[in-house]
Protein backbone atom coordinates (compact mmCIF):
# COMPACT_ATOMS: atom_id res chain seq x y z
CA UNK A 1 0.00 0.00 0.00
CA UNK A 2 1.42 3.40 -0.93
CA UNK A 3 -0.07 5.25 2.00
CA UNK A 4 3.17 6.97 3.01
CA UNK A 5 4.65 7.34 -0.47
CA UNK A 6 4.36 10.47 -2.56
CA UNK A 7 5.24 11.24 -6.16
CA UNK A 8 6.52 14.75 -6.78
CA UNK A 9 4.81 16.57 -9.65
CA UNK A 10 4.31 20.16 -10.80
CA UNK A 11 1.45 21.77 -8.91
CA UNK A 12 -0.19 22.84 -12.18
CA UNK A 13 -0.24 19.21 -13.36
CA UNK A 14 -1.81 18.10 -10.07
CA UNK A 15 -4.40 20.83 -10.55
CA UNK A 16 -5.13 19.51 -14.07
CA UNK A 17 -5.48 15.98 -12.68
CA UNK A 18 -7.89 17.18 -9.99
CA UNK A 19 -9.95 19.08 -12.56
CA UNK A 20 -10.19 16.07 -14.85
CA UNK A 21 -8.21 17.82 -17.62
CA UNK A 22 -5.45 15.22 -17.55
CA UNK A 23 -5.36 11.57 -16.50
CA UNK A 24 -1.76 10.63 -17.07
CA UNK A 25 1.78 11.60 -16.13
CA UNK A 26 4.83 11.60 -18.40
CA UNK A 27 7.96 10.58 -16.49
CA UNK A 28 11.62 9.87 -17.14
CA UNK A 29 12.88 10.53 -13.63
CA UNK A 30 14.64 13.27 -11.73
CA UNK A 31 18.31 14.14 -11.92
CA UNK A 32 18.90 12.67 -8.47
CA UNK A 33 17.04 9.40 -8.96
CA UNK A 34 18.78 6.57 -7.10
CA UNK A 35 18.22 4.26 -10.07
CA UNK A 36 19.21 6.98 -12.61
CA UNK A 37 15.83 6.60 -14.31
CA UNK A 38 12.16 6.47 -13.40
CA UNK A 39 10.78 3.34 -11.72
CA UNK A 40 7.28 2.82 -10.44
CA UNK A 41 7.83 2.38 -6.70
CA UNK A 42 4.19 2.14 -5.68
CA UNK A 43 0.94 1.66 -7.54
CA UNK A 44 -0.78 4.24 -5.32
CA UNK A 45 0.54 7.41 -3.76
CA UNK A 46 -0.05 11.00 -2.72
CA UNK A 47 0.73 13.65 -5.31
CA UNK A 48 3.30 16.01 -3.79
CA UNK A 49 3.18 19.46 -5.41
CA UNK A 50 6.36 21.14 -6.63
CA UNK A 51 6.71 24.67 -7.93
CA UNK A 52 10.35 25.33 -8.78
CA UNK A 53 10.55 24.11 -12.38
CA UNK A 54 7.06 24.78 -13.70
CA UNK A 55 7.12 27.43 -16.40
CA UNK A 56 4.30 28.99 -18.39
CA UNK A 57 6.01 28.29 -21.73
CA UNK A 58 5.81 24.54 -20.94
CA UNK A 59 2.02 24.60 -20.49
CA UNK A 60 -0.59 25.01 -23.24
CA UNK A 61 -2.01 28.55 -23.36
CA UNK A 62 -5.47 27.56 -22.15
CA UNK A 63 -4.01 26.17 -18.88
CA UNK A 64 -1.54 28.96 -18.07
CA UNK A 65 -3.94 30.78 -15.73
CA UNK A 66 -3.92 27.63 -13.60
CA UNK A 67 -0.18 27.96 -13.21
CA UNK A 68 -0.59 31.37 -11.58
CA UNK A 69 -3.31 29.94 -9.30
CA UNK A 70 -0.85 27.33 -8.01
CA UNK A 71 1.68 30.06 -7.20
CA UNK A 72 -0.93 31.98 -5.18
CA UNK A 73 -1.89 28.80 -3.31
CA UNK A 74 1.78 27.99 -2.64
CA UNK A 75 2.42 31.44 -1.20
CA UNK A 76 -0.60 31.03 1.14
CA UNK A 77 0.87 27.92 2.81
CA UNK A 78 3.80 28.40 5.24
CA UNK A 79 7.13 27.34 3.68
CA UNK A 80 7.55 24.89 6.54
CA UNK A 81 4.70 22.74 5.23
CA UNK A 82 3.26 21.29 2.05
CA UNK A 83 -0.45 20.83 1.38
CA UNK A 84 -1.44 17.49 -0.17
CA UNK A 85 -4.81 17.49 -1.92
CA UNK A 86 -4.61 14.52 -4.28
CA UNK A 87 -4.07 10.77 -4.25
CA UNK A 88 -3.59 8.52 -7.28
CA UNK A 89 -3.78 4.86 -8.18
CA UNK A 90 -1.95 3.63 -11.26
CA UNK A 91 -4.31 1.99 -13.72
CA UNK A 92 -1.67 1.38 -16.41
CA UNK A 93 2.04 1.98 -16.83
CA UNK A 94 2.87 2.34 -20.51
CA UNK A 95 6.35 2.68 -22.01
CA UNK A 96 6.76 5.02 -24.96
CA UNK A 97 9.74 4.39 -27.23
CA UNK A 98 8.78 6.27 -30.40
CA UNK A 99 8.04 9.94 -30.99
CA UNK A 100 4.96 8.98 -33.00
CA UNK A 101 3.49 7.43 -29.84
CA UNK A 102 4.16 10.65 -27.94
CA UNK A 103 2.30 12.60 -30.64
CA UNK A 104 -0.73 10.35 -30.12
CA UNK A 105 -0.84 11.44 -26.46
CA UNK A 106 -1.16 15.14 -27.35
CA UNK A 107 -4.89 15.37 -26.46
CA UNK A 108 -4.32 13.79 -23.05
CA UNK A 109 -1.93 16.22 -21.32
CA UNK A 110 -1.55 19.97 -20.81
CA UNK A 111 2.13 20.29 -21.81
CA UNK A 112 3.12 22.12 -24.98
CA UNK A 113 4.34 19.91 -27.80
CA UNK A 114 7.84 21.34 -27.41
CA UNK A 115 8.04 20.53 -23.70
CA UNK A 116 6.56 17.04 -24.11
CA UNK A 117 9.19 16.34 -26.75
CA UNK A 118 11.95 17.70 -24.48
CA UNK A 119 10.82 15.34 -21.75
CA UNK A 120 10.69 12.46 -24.25
CA UNK A 121 14.19 13.16 -25.63
CA UNK A 122 15.88 13.48 -22.23
CA UNK A 123 17.86 10.26 -21.65
CA UNK A 124 17.05 9.14 -25.21
CA UNK A 125 17.89 5.47 -24.62
CA UNK A 126 15.29 5.24 -21.86
CA UNK A 127 11.55 4.97 -22.57
CA UNK A 128 9.09 7.60 -21.45
CA UNK A 129 6.89 6.21 -18.70
CA UNK A 130 3.22 7.10 -19.07
CA UNK A 131 1.26 6.54 -15.89
CA UNK A 132 -2.47 6.37 -16.51
CA UNK A 133 -3.95 7.42 -13.18
CA UNK A 134 -7.21 7.13 -11.33
CA UNK A 135 -7.09 10.38 -9.34
CA UNK A 136 -8.82 11.18 -6.08
CA UNK A 137 -9.33 14.44 -4.23
CA UNK A 138 -8.57 14.17 -0.52
CA UNK A 139 -11.74 14.79 1.48
CA UNK A 140 -9.60 16.93 3.77
CA UNK A 141 -6.26 18.36 2.60
CA UNK A 142 -3.21 17.17 4.50
CA UNK A 143 -0.60 19.67 5.61
CA UNK A 144 2.69 17.84 6.11
CA UNK A 145 5.88 19.32 7.49
CA UNK A 146 8.45 20.08 4.82
CA UNK A 147 11.57 17.99 5.40
CA UNK A 148 15.03 18.43 3.93
CA UNK A 149 14.77 14.90 2.52
CA UNK A 150 11.83 15.99 0.33
CA UNK A 151 13.99 18.48 -1.60
CA UNK A 152 15.86 17.75 -4.78
CA UNK A 153 15.13 16.45 -8.26
CA UNK A 154 13.78 13.02 -7.46
CA UNK A 155 10.42 11.53 -8.24
CA UNK A 156 9.57 9.63 -5.08
CA UNK A 157 9.59 10.55 -1.43
CA UNK A 158 8.55 8.64 1.64
CA UNK A 159 6.55 10.82 4.01
CA UNK A 160 8.43 10.91 7.30
CA UNK A 161 5.48 11.73 9.52
CA UNK A 162 2.55 9.50 10.31
CA UNK A 163 -0.51 10.53 8.33
CA UNK A 164 -4.00 9.14 8.45
CA UNK A 165 -5.27 8.78 4.91
CA UNK A 166 -8.42 10.87 4.64
CA UNK A 167 -11.41 9.91 2.58
CA UNK A 168 -10.86 9.77 -1.17
CA UNK A 169 -13.29 11.35 -3.62
CA UNK A 170 -12.80 10.14 -7.22
CA UNK A 171 -12.33 12.95 -9.72
CA UNK A 172 -14.15 10.91 -12.37
CA UNK A 173 -16.92 8.34 -12.01
CA UNK A 174 -16.01 4.73 -12.81
CA UNK A 175 -17.71 5.09 -16.18
CA UNK A 176 -16.02 8.39 -17.09
CA UNK A 177 -12.61 7.02 -16.12
CA UNK A 178 -13.19 3.88 -18.20
CA UNK A 179 -13.90 6.11 -21.22
CA UNK A 180 -10.71 8.13 -20.68
CA UNK A 181 -8.61 5.00 -20.17
CA UNK A 182 -10.02 3.41 -23.31
CA UNK A 183 -9.28 6.60 -25.29
CA UNK A 184 -5.61 6.62 -24.23
CA UNK A 185 -5.13 2.90 -24.90
CA UNK A 186 -6.89 3.19 -28.25
CA UNK A 187 -4.76 6.18 -29.28
CA UNK A 188 -1.64 4.12 -28.56
CA UNK A 189 -3.19 1.08 -30.24
CA UNK A 190 -2.89 -0.91 -27.00
CA UNK A 191 -6.57 -1.53 -26.38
Amino acid sequence: MGQHVALKEWAVIIQALLQGNQHLLLRKGGIREETRDFRLQSDEFYLFPTYEHQKKECIQDVYRAGLQETIVEWEAVPSSSVRLTAYAKVSEELLIHEREELDKLRPFHIFTDAFAETRFRWKPKKPLHVLLLRVYRLAEPLDVSMKESYNGCRSWIRLEEEVNKPGLIPVLSDEAFAVQKAAVLSALERA
